[in-house]
């Protein structure tokens, strides 16, 4: 249920409001409400506040679901909505990327191991209702083309051959992530599958935005979720899901829809502010869940690109006191 006009600009359970403004926090507390940990912050620790830090209240925040933002180096997140575990859908694939990037490091435009396509890889492309990558069984690809192949048309097939490769079933893999998601402090997550299908698979905007700042730490997933398409041999071009990144300023990350989950978007966009380019994170969850995926995938863009927009225009102008 959306909340009321007075509080839909603040993190549930309360936070502290803190202006746009190069180098000055001016803060005020959430009135009718008390600090809820489970929520971004209750409480901003000493001398994070300097710099350009985000003003909940003056967000131009998505009516419906959940949605959180992050200036990284600037503060604790600032949130709206819920914070309550909901399914999200293939935003799943960012941890299955960022668990096999870490048991398997690549280089900047290292191609890593070579993969062979299991029957089942092949098998799944007919399956209905999902997202899903023409594999060849028998065919080899490389580590890198299967993470190009998750994140960027975001195949299911894909990222469950990933999973099986790193250990030996889906079930072992996804006991990486849950300990991957618990190291990452994100309490409000589970984990259920490599790929997102599963319903059960839920979190929350804030929890997503723990995954998004360690995942953008590793410059090959950074390249992947930057690219508008690729090229893989024996499949051909395919394009990114993620029509944000034609948002100037945004450089990745992922997109998930279906119907119980709605339209959900994990974003990243490079600012320039205070004379230095930082990173904004943003995680948009549960637009219009229970129509069609189409409808909340485009529901989660377009409220995106406003969210985006205003603040890396508020961000730039900050840093010349206009």
């Amino acid at each position: 249920m959306p909340l009321s006009p007075a509080r839909r600009h603040h993190v549930a359970g309360g936070a502290l409001a803190l202006l746009v403004l190069c180098g000055t926090a001016v803060t005020a507390a959430t009135a009718g409400s008390g600090a809820d940990p489970s929520s971004a912050s209750a409480a901003r620790a000493p001398g994070s506040d300097r710099g350009p830090v985000l003003d909940g209240s003056t967000i131009l925040w998505p009516e419906d679901g959940q949605s959180a933002v992050e200036l990284v180096g600037a503060g604790a997140p600032e949130a709206r909505g819920e914070q309550r575990p909901v399914p999200i859908a293939s935003l799943t694939k960012v941890m299955t990327a960022h668990v096999i990037l870490r048991e398997h490091p690549l280089r900047p435009g290292e191609p890593g191991p070579q993969i062979e396509a299991d029957p089942q890889a092949a098998h799944e492309v007919a399956v209905g209702g999902e997202s899903t990558v023409p594999l060849q069984a028998g065919r080899t690809y490389s580590q890198r083309q299967l993470l190009e192949l998750t994140l960027i048309p975001s195949g299911n097939n894909a990222a469950r051959l990933l999973a099986r490769w790193d250990s030996g079933s889906q079930d072992a893999f996804v006991e990486k992530m849950r300990r991957e998601a618990a190291r990452l402090g994100m309490d409000r997550s589970t984990y259920t599958g490599a790929s997102g299908i599963e319903t059960t698979t839920a979190s929350t905007a804030v929890d997503q935005l723990k995954l998004a700042r360690e995942a953008m730490k590793d410059p090959v997933l950074r390249e992947i979720v930057a690219s508008r398409s690729v090229t893989v041999p024996g499949i051909g071009p395919v394009t990114n899901t993620n029509s944000l990144l034609d948002t100037p300023g945004v450089v990745g990350l992922k997109t998930g829809s279906s119907t119980p989950a709605g339209g959900n978007l994990l974003w990243a966009c490079e600012v320039r502010t205070g004379g230095t380019t930082r990173l904004l994170l943003g995680a948009v969850l549960h637009q219009r869940a229970g129509t069609t995926p189409g409808e909340g995938i485009h529901e989660a863009l377009e409220s995106s690109r406003r969210l985006v927009t205003d603040l890396r225009d508020r961000l730039s102008s900050a840093r010349t006191g206009s």
